[in-house]
């Protein structure tokens, strides 16, 4: 069903007090689909919905609206009500929801929760942004290691409707320690007085509560795993992180990162506002400081182009071929650069890669120049003649080898010192091209053509 059918259907079973109805409706949608079609409402009109759905159901429901949306709607519900439905939420979502909200009301909404819940919102809550603590959930399964499997099938059973995932458990010692990981499909085959301990897998792939949320996307995709396990400096269990948890970190980082690969700046308090719904200020604030810094980068290639004035005068036809040539270099560069940043993104390769990478992006380099400059040869012979020609192909060489070891080396450079290689931009790299490329240029030519200069000088 579409989201304004949805949503004028909901708004019929209101507005004629169809109590029955709307519950019935409701139910028969997934709470994602009817998130997205109650953003079309007026905020009161989704209240009154919340209202009547239930403090179970509108869990749900508020975990999966836009988060800009859901500051709007928490700002609206009474502390009673809003409590409620915290309380029906799956940990880790009640955690990123009371992050938004006011500390002085925060406060007087823990006092509201039940101590378990209240102490759980203040533990996940202690651990920084981007980590796997803040990612994790505390509801897991746990086993201890001397239960037969068909006592474990037992207490799964009971403890299941509580409990983010069971299709994996974890096996843990009398100090919570994690000892290794029973699937329950293990668990079901297995005869019913086996011991866990002889089922389970030791030493189970983890990541500590510090571990950045990166680094549990790579080990989630690279272990194909449905969940990770977290441990504190204790080795102790204490959460795991699922896979639609860590799938939304990696929509969020690509987002990130291709803005900042972009040229614009990732500083804004929402990445999850699409391009339709961005404001004027909002698309300003984004693309506008890049693009300050990359304009006064360029006034150094109109400062080469000054320097060279005398041999641009001599060889006027120069100037004919300088956008195709600065161009290929930047165009060089940011192949290069998106292949790294990419690499490097996913773990592919390291810091101590970049040797080895740099000896085969320079032949790659060289081989794409010399095709390119062979190209472009045939276009100067005809155009400038075979002086002009020569300048023009070792030129193309030249700068698409710069470029290629710019847009190679920049990602590494910035993963060394710590910061994102996503924000070696393509501007950025583009710009940096350019300025090389009129150096190399120019340079070429003066020093090639100088008897051609040194005759239009004399005359």
């Amino acid at each position: 069903m579409k989201k304004p059918y949805i949503y004028s259907t909901i708004r019929k079973y209101l507005e004629n007090g169809q109590d029955e109805l709307l519950l019935e409706f409701c139910n028969s949608i997934h709470p994602v689909d009817l998130a997205h079609s109650l953003e079309l409402a007026p905020i009161n009109q989704v209240i009154e919905v919340m209202s009547r759905l239930g403090p179970e159901y509108s869990s749900r429901l508020l975990a999966e609206v836009n988060p800009g949306y859901q500051t709007n709607i928490l700002l609206k519900l009474s502390d009673d009500v809003l409590s409620k439905i915290i309380n029906e939420m799956r940990s880790d979502d009640r955690v990123d929801m009371i992050r938004n909200i006011p500390d002085e009301r925060k406060q007087r909404l823990l006092q509201l929760l039940a101590r378990a819940e209240r102490q759980d919102i203040v533990k996940l809550e202690s651990y920084k942004e981007g980590t796997a603590g803040a990612l994790m959930t505390s509801e897991y399964a746990a086993l201890p290691k001397d239960i037969t499997a068909g006592e474990a099938i037992d207490k799964l059973r009971v403890e299941a409707p509580d409990k983010e995932t069971i299709y994996y458990a974890y096996v843990i010692d009398q100090h919570r320690r994690l000892l290794g990981t029973v699937s329950l499909r293990e668990l079901i085959l297995a005869r019913p007085e086996v011991k866990v301990e002889e089922l389970m897998h030791p030493d189970p792939v983890k990541v500590t509560v510090q571990e950045d949320q990166e680094e549990v996307a790579r080990k989630i995709k690279k272990y194909d795993l449905l969940a990770i396990p977290v441990t504190n400096g204790n080795e102790a269990l204490v959460g795991i992180v699922t896979y639609d948890d860590i799938h939304d970190v990696i929509d969020d980082e690509a987002t990130e990162d291709f803005h900042r690969f972009g040229g614009m700046t990732h500083k804004l308090p929402d990445l999850n506002v699409s391009l339709k719904d961005a404001g004027f200020m909002t698309m300003i604030q984004k693309r506008l400081p890049w693009l300050l810094v990359l304009v006064f980068m360029n006034i150094f290639s109109g400062a080469g182009i000054a320097h060279f004035e005398d041999t641009i005068e001599a060889v006027v036809a120069l100037v004919f071929f300088l956008p195709l040539l600065i161009d290929s270099g930047g165009n060089a560069g940011s192949q290069s650069a998106t292949l790294m940043v990419r690499a490097l993104a996913i773990g592919d390769v390291k810091l101590k890669d970049w040797f080895r990478l740099l000896s085969k992006e320079v032949s790659v380099a060289i081989g794409i120049g010399l095709a390119m400059g062979l190209a472009v040869s045939l276009i100067g012979i005809f155009r400038a003649g075979p002086e002009v020609a020569v300048v023009v192909a070792m030129t193309m060489v030249l700068t698409v080898l710069f470029g290629s070891l710019v847009g190679m080396s920049l990602p590494f450079l910035l993963t060394r010192f710590k910061m994102d290689p996503a924000t070696a931009s393509a501007p950025l790299i583009t710009s940096i091209a350019d300025i090389g490329g009129v150096l190399i240029y120019f340079s070429i030519a003066t020093w090639y053509l100088r008897d051609i200069i040194a005759a239009t000088g004399a005359a």
